[in-house]
Parts: C-alpha cells; structure tokens; sequence
C-alpha cells in the first residue's frame, strides 16, 4: 500500500508528525509514504526508510497550481490519503483524489473546543488531546497501526561532520536559544531576552548558540552574538540538516512556544520551554519533554489567549511575558 500524507506546513506542525510517520513506517515495513512538504523540511524524515518526500512549491496556490500537483503525485500510485493539515489546498487534492477512487483519512483537530478555551478559560483538570495523538489517530483510521517508541532520528553523519568542520569538537556546555517566534504573545520581552543572554554567556566552560528564522531576527541575532563572548549565532547560516545535528549535540535547548521546541524533539534534546500566551495544555508541548520542563506564569485567568499564538493582549498588559530571567536561570 502506499500512502499520501499531507502536512504543508508550518515548521513545528510537520515535526510533530515526524515521531508518529516513524511509528508507522516501522510498524508497516511494506508500505510506502509519500509525505508532501516545503523543500527545507526533508531532513526532518532522515533515516525514515520507506518514507519518500515529495518537495512541493504551491506558489499562488491556484487550482491550476493543485492540479499540477495532483498529476505529480499521482504517479505513486496513491492507495489511501493521509490529510494532516485539513485546509483549502488539501480538501481540494483529497477531492481529486476522491474522484479517482481514492479514500481518505482526515485529522480531526478540535478547533472549536480550542476556541472556546480561548474564550472561556481552560480548567484546571483539563487536558486537551496532543496533535501526536490526532496525528495518530488520523492513521488508525486509515488502518495503520502506530507507537509511542520514538526518541530520536538516526544521525545524519555528512551533516554532523559539517558541524563538527565549522564549530569544532564539543568542550564543556553547550546551550542553545531560540528566543524568538512567530507570534508577539509568545515572544519574552527584548530587555528579559538580552539579560539573559548576557548571563548565560558568562557562565563558566558554556558556550550558547542562537537559533532564528527571517531577515530581521537573523540580523538582530548576529548584533547580539557579536555583542557576547561565547556567543555563536547560527540564525539563517546552517540547512536544516545540520541545525538538527548541531542541536543533537546541546545539553539543552532554551525556546518559546516556537517550532525549535519540536525540531528540538527530534534529536531526543531536553528542552526548557517557556509559554506566554499559549499553554502547554492546549496540546502542542513537545514530544516526550519533561513537564516540569516548562516555564510559565501560573494562575492566569486570562491564560492561553490563544492557541498558536496573536499579537494582541486583550488587556493591554501582556501579563502572561513577566517571565524573569531568574526562573529561567534557576531552570537551566
């Protein structure tokens, strides 16, 4: 049998598949995947045997666009589609492949009782479904089988030597920080982010690298790098390969509610994240981190505001991001 799965994007989104397609590619060692995404993701599948990545440029996102698509993918020979995402562009391939006598399996993702958290609150004894488990579910119902056995990818040597080439054998600490993401609700304040740069710089045998995405954080991240001894920014220089491998060799990742938490994951590293807005019961913590991992203000009523994160505090007070760089010292 061969399968389609389809999970565009975003970054964090197609990492948190990752532990359950190996779940299922290994229980199904006779099957085949197709997994369609943006070209930077294919290193997150490394390893994956029976796994194939199908690199996709939806460009504008016309039906003349998807029905090119449709015409690549068809080509596998598609037995049964895995929709992951469940917005226009998969409906519409799902729909074409449905006209061809292909089933489909669609996640199921609770956005109503999501907002409705985002309205009212979320109660303490409540715990919502992880996207790991709709992700799994989503394959039970296409007939698969899947496990929670996933700890890491297997290494990706030509990557790692590319690390090791450009900075050195690991001596001492090694810490990363991702101090950035997409949302301003999920992002600390600048003054918080900077003291606690400065102070992890300053610890003894440490070394901290600084992880990023887009022109404007690389740039930011660079002038504070160049700012501390100690200080690497990798923010835009390295493929995804070896941001992987370079993060395989921390001792702990630093992040917010951000996709690092997940690529993080990937390479089995413990990460310390920390949750302004957003709330890690909402279901998006990271596969197999530890919960007292996680730093947030607790008691908050207006807590999470959001799910994947927004630019706006109700209140005006952005309360939840009086997050001190003394709890997380104290975590580190």
């Amino acid at each position: 049998m061969t399968y389609l799965v389809l999970r565009f994007q975003s970054v964090g989104n197609v990492a948190m598949t990752v532990p359950v397609l190996e779940s299922a590619s290994r229980l199904q060692p006779d099957d085949t995947f197709v997994v369609v995404g943006k070209k930077r993701l294919h290193a997150m599948f490394h390893g994956l045997d029976n796994v194939y990545f199908h690199e996709v440029d939806l460009g504008d996102g016309s039906l003349k666009r998807l029905m090119q698509l449709f015409r690549e993918l068809k080509a596998y020979n598609i037995d049964k589609v895995i929709d992951l995402q469940d917005v226009f562009r998969t409906q519409a391939l799902r729909a074409l492949f449905r006209l061809h006598g292909v089933s489909n399996s669609v996640i199921h993702y609770g956005r109503m009782e999501k907002r409705l958290i985002t309205k009212l609150g979320l109660r303490r004894d409540k715990v919502l479904q992880t996207e790991f488990h709709r992700y799994a579910d989503t394959f039970r119902r296409a007939g698969l089988q899947t496990d929670e056995q996933f700890t890491a990818l297997p290494v990706n040597h030509s990557a790692g030597d590319e690390v090791v080439e450009r900075f050195g054998e690991k001596r001492g600490k090694w810490i990363g920080l991702a101090p950035f993401a997409k949302s301003k609700t999920n992002i600390l304040p600048y003054p918080t982010v900077k003291s606690l740069l400065a102070r992890l710089s300053e610890l003894p045998d440490t070394r901290v690298f600084l992880f990023g995405a887009g022109k404007v954080e690389c740039e930011l991240l660079r002038q504070w790098a160049d700012s501390h001894d100690n200080v690497v920014s990798v923010a835009g220089e390295l493929p995804l390969s070896e941001e992987l491998e370079l993060m395989r060799k921390l001792d702990v990742m630093l992040c917010m509610d951000s996709a690092n938490q997940h690529l993080a994951s990937l390479v089995g590293l413990r990460t310390i994240s920390i949750w302004c807005g957003t709330h890690p019961k909402m279901g998006f913590y990271g596969w197999k981190q530890k919960p007292e991992d996680c730093v947030q203000i607790a008691g908050l009523a207006c807590r999470p505001c959001t799910m994947h994160g927004t630019n706006i505090c109700r209140y005006g007070n952005y309360a939840c991001k009086q997050i001190t760089e003394n709890q997380i010292i104290t975590k580190i």
